[in-house]
């Protein structure tokens, strides 16, 4: 056998992927990605492949970033991993000012862990454990409010704050209990509204599920301005301030999951800019390491923090941690992943790609079927339907989406479905000719397929 076949076998042999039929998978080849370079792939064939997803929203500047590389080795030098039960590290004490530094104002204490499902954990139980012992507290508060088609990860915490009941359904009767807001959805509006002349009735929604049980709601936990895997749904422009404030009022912790949208993807390095607001508790991951090594980080308040304050018998410490909290390795990354944003102006030079981005998108909605093209920053969610005039979905065993994305990679484009969505999330390096071939591959596909 080749080097990719033998690869091949061991992989439907001994391997089981994540949110994948195995039935199905191992019934065809599979495309084993071997090195990258820049924004794109190659596999073990030597065929390259653009990556129009960054590794599954991971990746900021491309493949073998010269200064990132140079600073993860030269960590390896020094030490890997170092524990933080009891000791602190040098490259995590430093990534930690550095983040504060461009968070939004007021979020200050740094808690490391490794993924996004673990930074919101994280921030669900420092949410619950200060309403229990602050003095600012209330022990009555031990529900959280979510929303709705909302993913945050997949352990069991992340899960019961979450909505996606094509993930989660079967683990339902092992999740706590919590309050839901309808998804602000403007294509498939839930209140039945257009979106031209609704009255914002979602609005008002969220508004009547706090004052119904904001007295015993811990947290609001939200995915700011994009509900990444709900299928890249956008909020209406205010939305997230109105939560910010109905949260002020009601005394609620507001917890941004920015694990997907951080990072630049939005257009601006965290999404809460965008409306100028502040999270008590903001969660980071994915791109925080430039998509090199797991890293996630939950920053909460000094007002949070200063809850776990206390004496050593009052047991009022944050019993949580994890092996690898704080990796050296990772939080090098992560640090010469801020220097390379600020040394190469990532976030100036990311605007004109915006733009071009969303007028090559605006040509695809001309094809039959693409319903909608939800776009912010480089986040981009196409929605295809049956019947555009009735918004009719195609049938889920067709697996229009999943056919498109295959179709796809004959031009050279790796991109992913999220159901009948078309998601399309490149690296902040793409280039102008590369989003050309982005949007040229992913209109060709659905084409071919739909039409």
């Amino acid at each position: 056998m080749s080097t990719t076949q033998e690869l091949q076998h061991i992989d439907r042999t001994n391997v089981w992927h994540p949110f994948t039929q195995m039935a199905e998978w191992t019934q065809q080849d599979q495309l084993i990605i071997e090195s990258g370079k820049d924004n794109w792939v190659i596999d073990t064939e030597g065929n390259r492949y653009l990556d129009g997803i960054s590794s599954l929203w991971t990746n900021v500047h491309g493949h073998c970033v010269p200064e990132i590389d140079k600073a993860v080795q030269e960590q390896l030098t020094k030490i890997a991993h170092t524990t933080m039960l009891g000791l602190a590290s040098v490259p995590a004490t430093e990534l930690a000012k550095r983040l504060v530094d461009i968070l939004p104002e007021g979020l200050t204490r740094v808690f490391y862990s490794d993924s996004g499902s673990t930074a919101v954990e994280v921030a669900l139980k420092i949410a619950f454990q200060f309403q229990q012992q602050a003095e600012k507290g209330d022990p009555n508060r031990i529900k959280f409010i979510s929303m709705q088609n909302a993913y945050h990860g997949d352990t069991i915490g992340s899960v019961a704050v979450g909505g996606m009941d094509l993930f989660h359904a079967t683990y339902k009767h092992m999740l706590f209990q919590g309050e839901k807001v309808i998804t602000p959805y403007c294509y498939r509006c839930p209140f039945g509204k257009e979106k031209d002349t609704c009255d914002r009735e979602c609005f008002q929604h969220v508004e009547d599920v706090i004052e119904q049980h904001g007295n015993t709601a811990a947290a609001f936990v939200i995915e700011p301005l994009v509900q990444g895997a709900a299928g890249q749904l956008m909020h209406p422009t205010g939305y997230l301030t109105h939560v910010r404030n109905l949260c002020t009022r009601h005394n609620i912790i507001l917890i941004a999951d920015e694990v997907a949208v951080g990072f630049g993807k939005t257009g601006t390095m965290f999404a809460c800019e965008q409306e100028s607001i502040t999270p008590d508790i903001i969660c980071l991951a994915k791109g925080i390491s430039a998509g090199y090594l797991p890293l996630a980080a939950t920053v909460a308040s000094e007002a949070i923090y200063n809850g776990f304050l206390g004496k050593h018998e009052e047991f009022k410490t944050f019993f949580h941690g994890h092996t690898y909290t704080g990796n050296p390795l990772a939080c090098a990354a992560a640090i010469a992943n801020l220097d390379y944003f600020k040394a190469n102006n990532v976030m100036e030079k990311l605007q004109p790609k915006i733009a071009h981005l969303q007028n090559r998108l605006a040509a695809m909605l001309e094809l039959d079927h693409v319903g909608e093209i939800r776009n912010r920053g480089i986040m981009t969610g196409i929605e295809l339907v049956q019947d555009k005039a009735t918004k009719t979905s195609f049938e889920t065993a067709d697996k229009i989406a999943h056919k498109v994305c295959m179709e796809a990679r004959k031009h050279g484009v790796i991109i992913r479905n999220l159901g009948d969505v078309i998601v399309l999330m490149p690296p902040l390096s793409i280039t102008l000719d590369e989003i050309d071939l982005l949007c040229n591959a992913t209109a060709e596909a659905i084409r071919v397929v739909t039409e």
